[in-house]
């Protein structure tokens, strides 16, 4: 049986010293913070797709329903026989629905965990036979070089396939910039579809973030196990809370670390006083409504074509191209 051909990794993702130099520089400000993508080590990913399972959850099913029913139409928007580049590509699960009626060229998948992506490739790559792959581990907020080897295939079509809802981690400044970055990466006459979450009640928004399992919770505190680990850290786990909200002004759910008391923590050598009460923000989920997504992307320079949203206005997905 014709099995997919699974490039070599290209692994752009940046040293541990950056790991150790991004955090002591969060703890650093007056507000400190860390980035998200730190929360996506093994045990990271593991609970983030536990999450994806909990009922008060909402994104993940509400975006998988939507895939289930409109794919096909995506992919009529997007054109087979192209080159699809995803980024934050996690377990695949939505991938799958795009990929059998897209049927590209050539797919290369982004993330910043190299298991979970090297388990994700493998799967594909099973499913579906002939399908190139190759895989890039990267800290996609960054630029992002595309391997080598898509050079014969630079007369395709280029497809960023960017799901979830992972463009709220951006505040507005931010996704803008970001969305402009990867403009040049597609090129004249590419293609943008991704996914947004919507503005909703903020009660759904706040139970989405503070399951009643904990699992949000124990995700969120794995951050600090990671750099006891890695980082030679002495936090104490019991020491702080998860804590997340939605703040209506801004549009955005938050996500902290608070410190339960007053207290001395060392990382990597050095050590950062807590208040008690004091907290650890460590991200943000932006929301929109279908008409301020559609501005960002124009904002951004690219021309909407479509947006696919589920009966209860939960989730979207957005088509945008680029101009020829």
């Amino acid at each position: 049986m014709l099995i997919s051909a699974v490039a070599a990794l290209t692994d752009l993702a940046p040293p541990a010293l950056s790991l150790r130099d991004e955090v002591l520089a969060g703890l650093a400000r007056p507000q400190k913070a860390i980035p998200p993508k730190f929360f996506y080590d093994a045990r990271g990913c593991e609970l983030f797709d536990a999450i994806c399972a909990l009922p008060e959850y909402y994104p993940t099913r509400t975006e998988l329903a939507i895939m289930r029913a409109h794919a096909g139409d995506m992919a009529g928007a997007l054109g087979a026989g192209c080159a699809l580049i995803e980024i934050g590509c996690g377990n695949g699960a939505k991938t799958r629905l795009l990929l059998e009626h897209l049927q590209p060229s050539a797919f290369v998948p982004v993330d910043i965990a190299a298991e979970q992506l090297e388990v994700s490739c493998g799967v594909l790559a099973q499913a579906f036979p002939g399908l190139r792959i190759y895989p890039v581990r990267a800290d996609f907020a960054l630029p992002v070089t595309l391997p080598s080897a898509l050079a014969p295939a630079r007369e395709l079509r280029r497809v960023l396939y960017f799901p979830g809802s992972t463009i709220g981690n951006f505040t507005r400044e931010e996704a803008l910039v970001f969305l402009q970055r990867w403009k040049p990466v597609l090129g004249a006459g590419g293609a943008l579809l991704i996914g947004v979450d919507l503005k909703k009640d903020a009660a759904v928004l706040e139970a989405a973030y503070n399951d009643g399992a904990g699992i949000t919770a124990a995700f969120n505190l794995n951050l600090l196990a990671r750099f006891n680990r890695e980082l030679g850290a002495d936090f104490d786990l019991g020491a702080f809370r998860h804590r997340a909200f939605y703040d209506v002004a801004l549009g955005r759910v938050e996500m902290h670390l608070e410190s339960l008391r007053a207290q001395t923590v060392t990382v990597a050598g050095l050590r950062f006083a807590f208040a008690a009460g004091e907290t650890i923000h460590t991200e943000i989920s932006c929301k929109y409504s279908l008409e301020e997504f559609a501005a960002l992307g124009t904002a951004a320079g690219y021309a909407p074509v479509r947006a696919w949203k589920d009966a209860a206005d939960l989730f979207s997905v957005h088509c945008f191209t680029t101009p020829r």
